[in-house]
């Protein structure tokens, strides 16, 4: 066997972190998982403007149960593609807790927007809010949540 240098041996780690830290970079959420996100908060919308209030209670429900049914899944991060699939160290813990408070971050916007659109005096204000948040969820979930675990390091 031959005998490493220590600068040698520091290099090899070097570059095994890199690697381990693209790949930790490269963990998310499916994109379809974002474009199913934005169609129920479309769908949640407008049941919310156009339909009774028992309605909007039991679609929210089954909108919550249908979530954390596909989510409890793919929350961990750990599966971009059918293809990656890493260790939760790699993928980090943090990645579920990232995900809800984005989500809760979500909800909080929805409400605002709705409220400033009806104190504009939007016609429909809850769907126009759904769908800017829609569409915030589609074309932007997987940026958001890879910024987010970046700042908090997960």
């Amino acid at each position: 066997m031959d005998n490493v240098a220590p600068d040698q041996a520091r290099a090899a780690l070097d570059a095994a972190e890199r690697a381990r830290q693209q790949v930790a970079e490269e963990v998310g959420l499916p994109r379809w998982y974002w474009w199913g996100m934005a169609g129920g908060w479309l769908a949640l919308g407008a049941i919310g403007e156009l339909g009774p209030q028992w309605l909007t209670i039991a679609a929210t429900v089954a909108f919550g149960i249908g979530h954390s049914t596909v989510a409890s899944r793919l929350l961990d991060g750990r599966r971009r593609t059918d293809r990656l699939q890493v260790s939760a160290a790699v993928a980090g813990r943090r990645t579920p807790i990232v995900v809800i408070g984005m989500l809760l971050g979500l909800v909080a916007l929805t409400v605002g927007a709705a409220l400033a659109l009806n104190a504009d005096g939007a016609h429909h204000p809850t769907i126009w809010a759904a769908v800017l948040i829609a569409a915030i969820i589609g074309f932007g979930g997987p940026e958001m949540l890879r910024t987010l675990r970046h700042w908090v390091h997960a």
